[in-house]
């Protein structure tokens, strides 16, 4: 099984990272005081700055946004050249990757595209019962059953008996 390689960050570790955030650090000075990828580190700015502490701080989870919410958030970004951080503070947003997935979205598909995804299994996806078979397909059935029976009683009657008795072949 594969090792989780994300590195978690404990509170103490976040605050400090926060006062240096507030002294005005930049990605690459916060990246190197704390051994942090830069990456991390411009996330976190853009976090600060979007959303607060608390968004830095890592609270909140998981949260779900309605479409008017993805939809307002995507045209301020893409039609309205608002940065990513002004349209994640203005709307609340607490983290970058749903903004940049609804904005490839966006661009893509329009409003649309962001509308909610039928969940589970279509309706109607079961299997159809089968029609009822006529009088010749049933006696076409009947036949190819007895077909098999006579000759499993032959080979049944040369294995038990030990002689080979020889059959007109029926059919």
């Amino acid at each position: 099984m594969r090792e989780d390689r994300r590195r978690r960050y404990d509170d103490g570790f976040r605050r400090e990272a926060l006062e240096l955030i507030k002294s005005g650090a930049g990605k690459d000075t916060l990246a190197r005081r704390l051994a942090i990828p830069v990456y991390t580190a411009r996330n976190w700015i853009r976090l600060y700055r979007s959303n607060g502490e608390e968004a830095v701080m890592g609270g909140g989870g998981s949260r779900r946004y309605d479409w008017e919410t993805k939809v307002a958030a995507a045209r301020d970004h893409v039609e309205n050249g608002m940065t990513k951080t002004e349209a994640m503070a203005r709307h609340g947003i607490a983290s970058i990757a749903p903004l940049e997935r609804w904005c490839r979205e966006y661009r893509a598909g329009g409003p649309e595209a962001l509308r909610p995804k039928p969940k589970g299994r279509p309706k109607g996806a079961r299997s159809r019962p089968k029609p009822e078979p006529t009088r010749e397909q049933e006696l076409a059935e009947q036949v190819a059953y007895l077909k098999a029976k006579v000759a499993y009683l032959v080979c049944f009657n040369v294995c038990s008996t030990g002689s080979a008795v020889f059959f007109r072949s029926v059919g």
